[in-house]
């Protein structure tokens, strides 16, 4: 049984793999780069747990579909307009927001870049990707509920003391733990997560929002002992900051400075000595 759970996030599709070699492939990448992590973390006397990936991303594709980019030019209006509120996330000003039409894509892409660095020439093609991914889980509910029901059944087959949701996984992750029943999970860990994103993923998740409080907001799943949530200084994906503005129950929620280039993969964080430290308690045991 795997002591870890992890459910990865946005560009992990595998066309030429069935899911079940995807998920066990997912795990052993992930499993090295956890113990790189380790040995990062001064905790290489320690064994690296067996992780169980929870892979969905063939669900969320039509068949045929291929992987990498997208043409920007074929994102519906929902797509863009989600483009549109990550880059207001991103601080651009709410005078250039109100001026674009419906459906457009350069000019929220190019602003978001031009202010932060921007991420390469591929950019706009895996941003599109990306857009697609995540109206297709939040707008489609028979492809979502399937998503959910990849990650719940690996949380009732394994009961992990540890779950790992990453970029878009730890929205599944997250709706999907409040689905109950299944055993309690010691440790919740989100890395590079949107969940907080207003208008595009907040105020479309079907569980654990108080829409009766004030301030209309999120909180820790039940069966969860503790939350900690990571990302990285360059990540663009998680978006706004922190995610306790928005969630409670959020024990730890921190920036990590470590990858100028490779900012939002799930290989990345697992090999942060930070993550490593986080997990490592919960699954302690020598080498």
């Amino acid at each position: 049984m795997a002591q870890v759970v992890a459910v990865h996030g946005i560009w992990n599709h595998q066309p030429h793999r069935k899911p079940a070699r995807a998920a066990a492939d997912l795990g052993a990448q992930w499993e090295q780069k956890l113990g790189a992590g380790y040995l990062d973390a001064g905790l290489g006397h320690l064994r690296v747990p067996d992780i169980a990936a929870a892979y969905y991303a063939h669900l969320l594709r039509d068949e045929g579909e291929q992987a990498g980019g997208l043409d920007p030019e074929g994102l519906t209006s929902a797509e863009q307009r989600l483009l549109v509120e990550w880059a207001r996330a991103h601080g651009m000003p709410e005078d250039v927001a109100q001026g674009l039409p419906t459906a457009i894509f350069e000019p929220p892409l190019s602003w978001v870049l031009r202010n932060t660095g921007g991420m390469g020439p591929r950019t706009a093609g895996l941003a599109a990707r990306a857009l697609r991914e995540v109206r297709t889980y939040l707008g489609q509910p028979a492809r979502r509920e399937a998503a959910q029901d990849v990650v719940r059944g690996l949380l009732a087959a394994h009961a992990p003391s540890v779950a790992v949701g990453h970029s878009l996984g730890s929205v599944v992750l997250y709706e999907s733990l409040w689905r109950r029943p299944y055993p309690e999970v010691e440790l919740l860990v989100t890395l590079g997560s949107p969940l907080a994103l207003p208008g595009g993923v907040f105020d479309q998740l079907d569980h654990g929002i108080q829409q009766d409080s004030p301030e209309m907001r999120g909180a820790r799943p039940p069966g969860v002992r503790r939350w900690v949530n990571l990302a990285e200084a360059g990540d663009l994906i998680a978006v706004p900051r922190p995610l306790s503005s928005r969630f409670d129950g959020v024990h730890t929620d921190e920036v990590v400075h470590m990858a100028p280039v490779d900012c939002h993969t799930m290989g990345m964080y697992l090999s942060c000595g930070m993550v490593a430290a986080a997990i490592a308690p919960y699954v302690a045991a020598p080498v």
